[in-house]
């Protein structure tokens, strides 16, 4: 969980400035000249204003923060107005204005922690047009759907964006709104992360709103480069490089423009053909026990032993480090137990109030206020997790390469760093096995989403959406995938499963979803094309 306390004041600011050579491409391509009006809704300290220079066009720009707003103002650009005053309750206010383009590097900041006017404020932005709105959202999204709606027909937004937005359920809104509002819609997707000491990959988002709304959108194109040389090049280029794809594309996650179309066209007829199914027709997802205070509950056995905690430990896993494989049975915990990992949860009844030693233990979860945290408070006695049970098969919320799921032989208990899942269809065996292949690989590529560092997660909901081969299809050999996962690579492995159970599909439909696969797990790992 992160606190707003432990945050630098340049990420509660959202300050990630504009390099010029960016900022220079964009304003190249929206063209602004004279006579034309150019909204910049988050200007720092006036990054965007050199590329300006001498364009004539009359600039409207926004910035919160005094010192900063000061800054913009005293680079003198001509005809620009700097309020130092909070975009979005200007913009609720603008209508019917329009402008001829928008520029900017709206603030990366988490809804959380915006002041509470802010959060009003943004929250009218999504009921204003339409949108769904959620709390998980982030400052930059209402920025751009504030301005997308100021911009008149024809107009052109140029941004610099994080990468999410390709790709973070709390962005489906601004994605569906772009797609309804757009002639066409490209993401310049780089390799390296633009921005120095931040793991936040950037990306530049490009869009021409439409001339009438009764045009028809081209949809999403996205432009995959390395290094800065195309910036030098010819930003209407770049514009019309990428293929359009509409359809899915612009309705659910951007993922899909990373995929090339013949593999999008073995992923339809998948979607049709009862020999596979979605996962939400194969297993029933749960989250796992929510503790409150994982560093109390989840123990090595030596705290067990010091603690005389022995009557109320039960095995558990929650780590990848637990789960080498894709089976968890006694063997594995005991190895666990025996290099020190925290393997035991914690599970208190009333019973612990009779032990000496069992009261001095919780004494010790109170001296550190976990009684005080919210899933610990809300509870009664505060030491008693709700929702214990263990499930035939597990599933890491967040995996390096790609996920798998575990088969749970040792009845281990799992924390919410894992998920529950039983099986609806066919064997808890069949569906481990038939879980591991290209085509699941791919899908979670698609489905889940990822931040700094390129680990990959997945939530229920997009759990649910994964598509995978009928278990009830599959003749599993659960120990050989084990071996091969423990031992082998992931590719060859994900070959060798895949010739398994993608009997449907011929070997080079396999190979083709396996290396769109890769390519969008070295993309997500900013590994070289």
């Amino acid at each position: 969980m992160n606190f707003i306390a432990l945050e630098t004041e340049q990420k509660l600011r959202g300050g990630y400035y504009t390099p010029d050579d960016l900022a220079r491409f964009l304003a190249r391509w929206v063209a602004p000249t004279g006579g034309s009006s150019v909204l910049e809704p988050s200007c720092g300290d006036g990054a965007f204003f050199p590329s300006l220079a001498g364009s004539g066009a009359k600039v409207t720009a926004f910035e919160l923060s005094p010192e900063e707003a000061a800054k913009a103002a005293a680079r003198g650009l001509p005809n620009c107005t700097v309020n130092n005053r909070d975009f979005l309750e200007w913009a609720l206010q603008a209508k019917p204005r329009q402008f001829d383009a928008v520029l900017g590097n709206p603030p990366f900041i988490r809804y959380q922690y915006l002041p509470a006017n802010f959060q009003a404020n943004a929250e009218k932005v999504f009921a204003q047009l339409g949108c769904n709105f959620t709390k998980h959202t982030n400052a930059w999204v209402p920025f751009i759907l504030a301005s997308m709606d100021l911009l008149r027909p024809g107009g052109r937004l140029a941004m610099v964006v994080p990468s999410e937005i390709v790709h973070v359920m709390h962005a489906q809104s601004l994605r569906t709104y772009l797609g309804q509002q757009c002639r066409r819609i490209v993401i310049v997707d780089p390799q390296e992360i633009w921005f120095e000491g931040t793991l936040q990959g950037a990306v530049l988002l490009m869009a021409e709103k439409k001339a009438t709304p009764d045009v028809h959108g081209e949809g999403l194109g996205i432009h995959r480069v390395s290094g800065r040389n195309f910036l030098r090049g010819d930003p209407e280029a770049i514009f019309n490089a990428p293929r359009a794809i509409n359809g899915k594309t612009v309705q659910g996650k951007w993922t899909r423009a990373l995929v090339p179309p013949a593999t999008l066209a073995i992923l339809d007829s998948i979607e049709a053909d009862k020999r596979f199914c979605r996962f939400s027709a194969a297993a029933k997802v749960d989250v796992g026990i929510v503790t409150g205070a994982n560093s109390f509950f989840l123990v090595t056995d030596d705290v067990v032993r010091q603690n005389g905690l022995e009557q109320w430990a039960h095995p558990m896993f929650g780590r990848s480090d637990h789960c080498p494989g894709v089976i968890y049975d006694d063997a594995q915990h005991a190895q666990n137990s025996a290099t020190g990992k925290p393997t035991n949860f914690l599970w208190f009844d009333r019973s612990v109030e009779d032990s000496a030693k069992g009261r001095a233990y919780i004494a010790s979860g109170e001296q550190e206020d976990l009684h005080k945290r919210y899933k610990c408070r809300i509870r009664s006695p505060w030491y008693t997790v709700p929702s214990v049970h263990a499930t035939e098969v597990g599933m890491l919320k967040r995996s390096h390469d790609t996920p798998r799921l575990i088969l749970n032989r040792a009845g281990a208990y799992t924390t919410d760093t894992a998920y529950r899942i039983r099986a609806l269809r066919g064997t808890a065996d069949a569906l481990v096995y038939g879980f591991y292949n290209a085509l699941t690989a791919l899908s979670a590529e698609l489905e889940g989403r990822h931040y700094g560092g390129g680990v990959l997660e997945l939530v229920p909901s997009e759990i649910e959406k994964l598509l995978l081969p009928a278990p009830e299809a599959i003749v599993p050999d659960v120990e050989g995938l084990d071996r091969m996962v423990r031992e082998g690579n992931v590719a060859d492995t994900l070959e060798v499963q895949s010739e398994a159970v993608l009997g449907a599909l011929t070997k080079a439909e396999q190979m083709d979803l396996l290396a769109a696969w890769a390519a969008l797990r070295d993309r997500r790992h900013r590994l070289p094309a």
